[in-house]
This record gives C-alpha cells, sequence and structure tokens, in this order.
C-alpha cells in the first residue's frame, strides 16, 4: 500500500555502486515491505525512486528525518 511521507533532513541512499545521493526535502511517497521500502518523488517533469533497507527507513524515521 501506498503512502504519503515527509523528508526533512538528510535522507540519503546509493544509486548502484556510485555515491551517496541525497532525496530532497518535501513529500514522498513510500512503499514498505518486511525488508525494505521504495521511495518515489518528483523532480521536475521528471518521478524518482529508490530503495533503503527497513533498517535505514526506520532510523530515519526515529531522527525525524521521515515523517509518515
Amino acid at each position: 500500500m501506498t503512502q504519503q511521507a515527509l523528508v526533512r533532513g538528510e535522507v540519503e541512499f546509493r544509486a548502484g555502486d556510485g555515491p551517496m545521493m541525497a532525496v530532497p526535502d518535501g513529500t514522498v511517497e513510500i512503499e514498505i515491505a518486511d525488508d525494505s521500502v521504495m521511495l518515489s518523488w518528483q523532480e521536475g517533469a521528471d518521478v524518482s525512486t529508490t530503495a533503503i533497507t527497513r533498517e535505514e527507513f526506520d532510523r530515519y524515521v526515529s531522527e525525524g528525518k521521515i515523517r509518515v
């Protein structure tokens, strides 16, 4: 089930084997699975999507960087 959340603070993900990249502050759609969370957000005309581990997601929520 897709939910909306708000990113406020430094939320990062790794794109493949590349460097860490930031999810911009603002509204994101999230889909929570047992072991990962899919984040999607609008950047201009494009939609960006990434997956982070459930552990990372829970840490960002506890730190107040992602507000569900």
